[in-house]
């Protein structure tokens, strides 16, 4: 046990050694409400790949990983000479980072489902996209057609169409209207929208 605690104050761990306890610090006052966790990552990281997820979340998964790649850095440095031990340690700690770097961006993609902060998702959301018929044929009172929203995701929905248009499975028609009523979308097909 010993020898851990010292790696972790040898160099270059030591570095991330005191931000991790800061780490620790501030998610154990997060844990007992004495603070509470901040918003998004913001613009400058958001376009680095980070946003959607709290910013303090995103530094804490980069400190942990590069403290974990600088622990082992170091312990493999070991009984090294000091001058090879400290050329080595910077080397080791721009990997680190680096490294800890694109580790969080991967880490960080599933989490923005979990800390999705936009507008909840609505019914009107779908008009104007278009769907993909999914049964036999839609009519003035039957018929479902699969539509994808802004965030990737698809639905399966209730379409009507007012003509005698033929839609069928497989066809990609226009979402034009919805009936709160009926609780359907109006659809039709794309290209007698386009010549409208």
């Amino acid at each position: 046990m010993a020898e851990f605690f010292q790696a972790t104050l040898a160099f270059p761990a030591v570095l991330f050694t005191f931000l991790l306890i800061v780490c620790v610090g501030y998610w154990l006052l997060t844990l007992f409400g004495a603070i509470d966790v901040d918003e998004d990552a913001g613009d400058l990281l958001g376009a680095l790949g980070f946003g959607g997820v709290p910013l303090t979340i995103v530094l804490t998964l980069t400190i942990v990983v590069a403290w974990f790649l600088s622990l082992v850095g170091t312990v493999l440095l070991a009984g090294t000479a000091t001058g090879v031990r400290i050329t080595f340690g910077v080397l080791v700690l721009l990997a680190a980072i680096v490294l800890a770097l694109l580790v969080t961006r991967l880490l960080v993609t599933p989490l923005r489902k979990v800390f999705h902060s936009g507008p909840a998702a609505s019914r009107a959301d779908f008009i104007g996209r278009t769907c993909v018929i999914r049964t036999s044929t839609v009519a003035t009172d039957f018929g479902q057609a699969e539509v994808h929203a802004e965030d990737g995701s698809s639905a399966v929905v209730q379409v009507r169409q007012t003509g005698t248009d033929d839609l069928r499975a497989g066809q990609t028609a226009l979402i034009y209207d919805y009936d709160t009523d009926g609780e359907f979308f109006w659809v039709a097909p794309v290209e007698t929208h386009l010549k409208d």
